[in-house]
């Protein structure tokens, strides 16, 4: 899928009630994007399934990912703003629960929500920003 078939739109503070969101619209062909969020058994992908990486670029932009855990296949990619990435991950470790919310919307205005506590930063070379990123404490990689 086309990265332009997305926004991003990062609301990196977070409220009450609240968890800093990435929110996805799609607004390309619905099909597509329904058969990359399905599991093999027919199922739709939930949060324990998918991971969210972002790749850092050399301008002012990355590349912020969703794929699928099982497969390691991409669900897709999108453009979305550093700076924004970077408050939000900054926002959701001063939690006292990090977390973070993925909504993702599709053309036909379906949307699915994701509470992740994962958020891998690399930079443009692929190398793991740790300390960029947000992941829970124990987790291992």
């Amino acid at each position: 899928m086309r990265r332009d078939y997305f926004t991003v739109d990062i609301q990196a503070s977070a409220t009450d009630n609240d968890d800093p969101t990435i929110a996805i619209v799609y607004d390309g062909p619905t099909g597509e994007l329904r058969e990359r969020l399905t599991k093999v058994d027919g199922g739709t992908l939930d949060g324990e399934d998918i991971d969210v990486t972002f790749r850092r670029q050399p301008e002012s932009d990355g590349v912020l990912s969703l794929t699928n855990r099982l497969t390691g296949e991409y669900v897709f990619e999108a453009t979305a703003p550093t700076a924004d990435i970077d408050a939000l991950v900054s926002t959701a470790d001063a939690q006292e629960d990090p977390q973070f919310t993925v909504r993702l919307t599709d053309g036909e205005g379906e949307s699915r929500t994701y509470e992740l506590r994962t958020l891998l930063v690399y930079d443009h070379d692929g190398s793991l920003l740790r300390g960029q990123s947000l992941i829970p404490g124990g987790v291992e990689l």
